[in-house]
């Protein structure tokens, strides 16, 4: 479902950070859904996420966990 609601994105005003969007285990699956074969990687490496084969690196450190940061809890 995620995947369908990145699609649908492009071309909206404001821009949707689609490039954010990995899978589980931070593979950057849907990088054919860009321009540019190398655009996704590019974006994510240009705000400083590392990535090597289509994947990111040490991708626990930059997992967004929304249990956790939307949790109510203080």
């Amino acid at each position: 479902m995620v995947g369908w609601a990145m699609n649908a994105s492009f071309g909206r005003s404001p821009e949707i950070p689609a490039h954010r969007v990995v899978n589980a285990q931070g593979l950057l699956t849907g990088k054919m859904h860009f321009s540019q074969p190398n655009e996704m990687e590019e974006k994510l490496k240009a705000e400083g996420i590392p990535v090597r084969k289509d994947q990111i690196v040490d991708f626990e450190k930059y997992f967004w966990d929304p249990s956790i940061e939307l949790s109510m809890d203080p």
